[in-house]
């Protein structure tokens, strides 16, 4: 696994990403590791969120319709 060392934050941060820290009972490296995580990773389809939640397991048969599935628009570029 690879590491980085980030300069120059400014203290606020590093008081708001400690206190994000302590309110989930994770260090303070944990806590950047999963805000990088979430930051990088690829955004969930909506079909795939409410299977998630609606799904069979949960007694909640969805019948969705076909159709073409598309990619996520990325408006960080």
């Amino acid at each position: 696994m690879g590491s980085i060392s980030v300069r120059k934050l400014d203290d606020e941060i590093l008081k708001a990403l400690r206190l994000r820290a302590a309110e989930q009972g994770i260090s303070m490296e944990e806590e950047i590791r999963r805000i990088l995580e979430r930051a990088v990773a690829t955004p969930e389809r909506i079909t795939d969120v409410a299977r998630r939640y609606f799904g069979p397991e949960h007694g909640i048969d969805l019948e969705l319709p076909d159709r073409e599935t598309s990619e996520p628009i990325d408006f960080s570029e």
